[in-house]
């Protein structure tokens, strides 16, 4: 089942905002069992991380600057991840940060057949988001109030703005078209996973849980339920 399976969250410190915890927890559990959670930075100074290590039973791994301009925390994560790949049984890897310096790791991860899962900013350079099997951006991610949504409920993006992403149209009608019989209709769930396998970007990104609730949004598609009470999607005929 998608909900069991086991995560391991690293944080890189240095590049994500400690505010952002709340939103990357409450995603990861729609996901399954957080299991392992480390956290990689210098705890000898004042580190804004250090209040949240416990509410979240987060790990605390130490890491000092042994040379200046040289990144030992990114060098720690990516040991720790391959010790994890090898030794424990994970299936997920989280990791937060928008350096893409965790690029080849994230890749090598997903050639052993791993789900790696990107939580950082919108200033994230591309080949990192690429690299993930789903990207998430934790901007809006900030410490919620009581029975607020935590990931910040970021707004629905309208059809205007939705077809103006032409790499989100394209990579749909692709995915239509390598799904479609031969009236031109397309499994929802088919065309969702092809679409996904092009785009790294979460649909959350765009305000929905789901890639089939984003296409339907768009209003640029055809949609219908087909015998067997599924969703299908066709490109609308001119």
């Amino acid at each position: 089942m998608e909900n069991d399976r086991k995560i391991a969250l690293l944080v890189d410190c240095d590049n994500a905002r400690a505010e952002a915890i709340h939103g990357i927890m409450e995603e990861l559990s729609k996901i399954g069992e957080t299991s392992i959670r480390r956290a990689y930075g210098n705890w000898k100074q004042n580190n804004p991380w250090e209040a949240k290590l416990h509410p979240f039973a987060i790990q605390p791994v130490q890491q000092f600057a042994y040379t200046k301009g040289k990144n030992a925390t990114d060098l720690a994560m990516t040991i720790d991840a391959m010790e994890i790949l090898f030794v424990e049984n994970v299936d997920v890897f989280a990791i937060v940060s928008s350096d893409s310096d965790f690029t080849p790791l994230a890749m090598k991860l997903r050639a052993k057949g791993r789900q790696v899962v990107g939580f950082g900013e919108k200033k994230t350079p591309q080949p990192f988001i690429d690299s993930c099997n789903s990207f998430i951006y934790v901007d809006g991610f900030r410490e919620p109030a009581d029975n607020e949504d935590a990931s910040g409920g970021v707004e629905k993006w309208d059809k205007k703005r939705l077809r103006a992403e032409t790499r989100i149209m394209n990579a749909i009608r692709k995915a239509i078209g390598e799904e479609m019989d031969e009236d031109g209709w397309a499994p929802a769930s088919s065309v969702a996973q092809q679409v996904h396998r092009q785009i790294s970007l979460s649909p959350r990104n765009y305000g929905y849980s789901r890639w089939d609730q984003l296409i339907r949004a768009t209003e640029f598609f055809d949609s219908k339920k087909n015998a067997d009470g599924h969703l299908c999607f066709r490109v609308k005929k001119k």
